[in-house]
């Protein structure tokens, strides 16, 4: 009978059964769920994120457990490649020395072009009418609508031109507007920077001579104005193109290892670096409240020209090195994209080339985005945003 008994209880009613099998897969949804959140809360942690970073640097160049299980005779001829890696480094080294010759070469030839654009932004030179022809793309097909659009665009610009005593010389707030259309650039820019802007007449790139050190120096010519008496404001970024001998194997070609701005002759009242505040202060004993005049720093895209010094030492505060650190990729980027391409900026079209670059990031954040919902969806508490 005990036996009997025994067998009745564990054997179930198959619908049981399935009541058994939803509910554990709930609580599985559930726990899935949850820790898909806690995991998500984490990652928006900074402090853990900021321990994960340092946990991964530690990992760094330490040696493998599959490197260690390796019989001594594997890893003596493993040192020799490694030692082969060193020699290619110090000629990816040489290769990029010539590179830095070929673009001084071809920024001769590059010269009188951005030379003649900069006569045409400043109206120094009025381009014939066969230099401003410009023949669209076969491919580029306009719509009946688009085609309206610019009629009529074309109709209220020739009406304000009428009402103008005088055409506009050149093509005015040139590179103003090329800053204003680069998020890295316009990110810089504060409101009272705009009008010094207005002035600047032309970037130029300027490398080091045959023989030299690896550098370049970022030219920025002003017309004269009421902000101050320069006519050039300078940048220049010292770059090395070797090998570090400690860690030979983290070259990755030229690194900018520091720069240098200049002085600007700010006109008296117009230095839009620094401002004056003024502060209450109470004497603790007598009561009497007194205010105080102080000058502090201001932000500005001219503090551009004033970089923190980088010590013998090479060590740097936190702030110091993230502010050297955005100050390269801007010099890097004025050099390598805006001076050559300063027109497509200007009209916009190498932002969306720029933008393209993403799209394809852009489509697989989408796709993250899309199996979240869809989990959502499935998870048995979720309720959906109305």
């Amino acid at each position: 009978m005990a036996d009997l008994d025994n067998k009745e209880q564990t054997e179930m009613d198959p619908a049981d059964m399935e009541d058994v099998e939803e509910v554990e897969e709930e609580e599985t949804g559930e726990d899935n769920s949850k820790a898909r959140q806690l995991t998500m809360q984490m990652m928006q942690n900074p402090q853990i994120l900021a321990a994960l970073q340092e946990r991964l640097d530690g990992l760094v160049g330490s040696p493998s457990g599959y490197m260690e299980s390796l019989p001594k005779v594997v890893k003596r001829r493993v040192n020799a490649l490694k030692n082969l890696q060193v020699k290619c480094a110090h000629i990816e080294a040489k290769f990029y020395e010539e590179v830095h010759e070929l673009e001084r070469k071809y920024a001769a030839l590059y010269q009188p072009l951005f030379d003649k654009r900069s006569d045409i932004v400043r109206a120094a030179y009025e381009p014939t009418d066969e230099e401003c022809e410009w023949k669209q793309d076969e491919e580029e097909e306009l719509t009946v609508s688009k085609q309206e659009e610019m009629k009529e665009k074309a109709k209220v610009e020739e009406e304000k031109k009428d009402e103008e005593k005088e055409d506009p010389k050149g093509i005015p707030e040139f590179w103003l507007t090329v800053f204003k259309n680069v998020d890295l650039l316009s990110e810089m820019l504060q409101e009272h920077d705009e009008p010094i802007l207005k002035h600047l007449q032309d970037i130029k790139v300027k490398f080091s001579d045959a023989g030299q050190p690896m550098s370049f120096t970022l030219e920025f010519h002003f017309e004269p104005n009421d902000f101050f008496t320069n006519t050039v404001l300078t940048k220049t970024y010292k770059m090395r193109s070797e090998p570090d001998e400690s860690d030979p194997f983290s070259f990755d070609g030229p690194e900018i290892m520091g720069c240098t701005g200049c002085t600007i002759d700010w006109s008296k009242g117009k230095n839009v670096t620094l401002k004056t505040i003024k502060k209450k202060q109470k004497h603790k004993g007598r009561g009497t409240v007194r205010t105080v005049t102080k000058t502090v720093p201001n932000d500005s895209f001219f503090n551009f020209f004033s970089p923190p010094e980088v010590p013998e030492s090479g060590e740097l505060d936190e702030d110091s090195e993230a502010v050297l650190a955005a100050d390269f990729e801007i010099g890097h980027f004025i050099r390598e994209r805006i001076v050559p391409r300063a027109v497509l900026y200007f009209t916009g079209e190498a932002i969306e080339d720029d933008d393209d670059d993403y799209d394809e990031e852009g489509e697989e954040a989408d796709d993250e985005e899309g199996e979240e919902e869809a989990d959502e969806e499935n998870d048995p508490d979720y309720e959906p945003k109305v």
